[in-house]
């Protein structure tokens, strides 16, 4: 009988631990710094470089006005005299809706990168329209959701805030200047990046076009995704020029897209750089106010899913 009773508290205690580690993992927040809420400008002055192009594009106003293309829908923002110049087309491509916005910016400083609440943490997470709202982005598409892994470089807006390696994660570094390159984690270390002149590191991928070539096959995936998913990803065109791509999938109207057919779309508008970031349920595009895709979270159809953070335009 005592047997029996200690076998009982042992399995109530592993199940409790297992449910703890569970929740610990994907549910409770843990919020572990603020972040860091100084500009590029601050960045540049504390490692000696010099930022004299700095506009006050705070007191910059500017407008949205949308516009018909054919089939496409475009949106144009439009600066007096300063940027960013973005237009955002729709493409129907391998079934598929894609929504391509295509940005001009005069500093790179306004490539920003986001945390949900403004906190570095373990789930703490909101949704990407929320969390551009909240730092007054123009332009937001989700990003590597670095909240759901103990591991994976983090750097954000030039603060380093984990160092902790994904031995196998091939990351995207965003230069001070704007400039991006794709780094392997087992390859170097994340203060080295920061030393280097890192302003972003993101980590998800994998890279799908360096140097202008594709860099994945018909066969690669990430983790055990499905083949053809809503995307997001990040591109570089040239200096301060860039795309945020993102597709619709898992649709009656969408089917998705495979990374190999991301990259040869990315590649046919003359990316020069894409990296891959979280897809599924968190794809989202954000302009000026609205979601531009149709979002399919795990929980509802149409419906946004809350992510960890944002990599967006502002100011």
């Amino acid at each position: 009988m005592k047997k029996n009773i200690f076998t009982i508290i042992y399995m109530l205690l592993l199940a409790g631990f297992t449910v703890y580690v569970l929740l610990d993992t994907f549910v409770i927040p843990r919020a572990i710094t603020v972040a860091y809420t100084g500009n590029y400008s601050n960045i540049c002055s504390e490692t000696g470089s010099d930022n004299d192009s700095q506009t006050d594009y705070e007191e910059s106003l500017y407008s949205s006005v949308p516009a018909s293309d054919g089939d496409s829908e475009n949106y144009v923002t439009e600066k007096a005299s300063v940027s960013p110049e973005i237009t955002i087309q729709t493409y129907r491509e391998y079934d598929t809706t894609i929504y391509v916005a295509d940005i001009t910016i005069d500093s790179p400083d306004m490539l920003k990168t986001a945390f949900a609440n403004d906190t570095y943490g373990k789930n703490i997470k909101d949704e990407t329209s929320a969390i551009a709202e909240s730092v007054g982005a123009i332009l937001a598409i989700n990003g590597d959701f670095y909240g759901s892994r103990e591991t994976g470089y983090c750097i954000r807006n030039g603060v380093l805030y984990r160092s902790a390696p994904d031995i196998d994660a091939e990351d995207l570094m965003i230069y001070t200047d704007g400039s991006f390159e794709i780094i392997k984690e087992s390859e170097i270390s994340a203060e080295q990046l920061l030393e280097n002149g890192a302003w972003q590191v993101l980590s998800f991928g994998p890279a799908l076009i360096e140097d202008g070539e594709i860099a994945v096959s018909e066969d690669d995936e990430v983790g055990k995704a499905m083949a053809s998913n809503p995307r997001t990803a990040i591109c570089y065109v040239g200096e301060n020029h860039y795309l945020f791509i993102v597709s619709d999938g898992r649709t009656d109207e969408s089917e998705g897209l495979s990374l190999y057919e991301l990259a040869c779309f990315a590649k046919s508008l003359g990316a020069e750089t894409v990296y891959n970031l979280d897809g599924g349920g968190s794809s989202t595009m954000y302009y000026n106010g609205e979601v531009i895709n149709t979002p399919v979270s795990g929980k509802r159809s149409n419906g946004e899913r809350s992510v960890s953070d944002i990599v967006y335009i502002g100011y």
